[in-house]
C-alpha cells in the first residue's frame, strides 16, 4: 500500500485495527464461531482454536501467510459504519491534506518555483474526496491518486481557486508521508 492509500485508511479508522490474537478474536466475534473463521480463512477449526487458546504449550501463532490473510480480512471488516460515515463527511465537507513531498510547478531553470520538497497543509474540497475514493474503489494505483491530488493542490495552492496562473503544470512526487484530516 502506498502513502496515499495508507493516509486515507488512517483517516477512515477511528481506532487502531486489531492485530495478532486480538484480530482472530475479533473475527470469532464477528463470525460467531471458530468454525466460521476457519471457513473464512481456509484453515481447520482446530487451528483457529490453537491461535486463541490461553493454555500454554498448545497456543500457536499464525504463520506469515495466515497472518497476512487475517490482517486483510480484519481490515475489510473493521468499523464499516464508522468508515462509511467518515467517507460521507469527507465527500460532503472536504478534508485537510497534510504531506511532505516534492511539490511545485514546471518553470524556467533557476526559478524559485521549481519543484522542491515542501511541507503542505491544504484544505481540499469534497469533490476531490469523491474522486479519490472513487479511484481507490476502482483499484487505482498510487500514481493515479497522486495525479488527482496534484491537480487539486495546484488548483487550491498555486491557482488560488482558479483566480490566477491558468495552464500551470503542477509537479507532485516523492511523497514521504500523507495524512488526511476529516471533519
Amino acid at each position: 500500500m502506498g502513502e496515499i492509500a495508507e493516509g486515507l485508511e488512517r483517516a477512515l479508522c477511528t481506532r487502531p485495527v486489531p492485530v495478532g490474537v486480538a484480530a482472530v478474536r475479533f473475527l470469532i466475534k464477528s463470525e460467531g464461531s471458530t468454525k466460521g473463521v476457519a471457513c473464512l480463512l481456509g484453515v481447520s477449526q482446530r487451528t483457529v482454536q490453537r491461535w486463541v487458546t490461553s493454555r500454554p504449550g498448545i497456543r500457536r501463532r499464525p504463520g506469515c501467510e495466515h497472518a497476512q490473510r487475517i490482517s486483510a480480512v480484519v481490515r475489510a471488516r473493521w468499523q464499516p459504519r464508522v468508515r462509511a460515515r467518515q467517507q460521507a463527511r469527507a465527500e460532503a465537507d472536504g478534508f485537510v491534506f497534510h504531506a511532505r513531498a516534492r511539490f511545485g510547478f514546471a518553470a524556467a531553470a533557476g526559478s524559485s518555483d521549481d519543484p522542491r520538497r515542501r511541507l503542505i497543509t491544504q484544505h481540499l474540497s469534497g469533490a476531490v474526496a469523491r474522486e479519490l475514493f472513487a479511484a481507490q474503489d476502482a483499484g487505482a494505483g498510487e500514481q493515479q491518486q497522486l495525479v488527482i491530488l496534484a491537480r487539486a493542490l495546484g488548483h487550491a495552492y498555486f491557482r488560488d481557486g482558479g483566480r490566477r496562473a491558468h495552464g500551470l503544470v503542477v509537479a507532485f512526487t516523492d511523497v514521504e508521508f500523507a495524512d488526511f484530516s476529516i471533519g
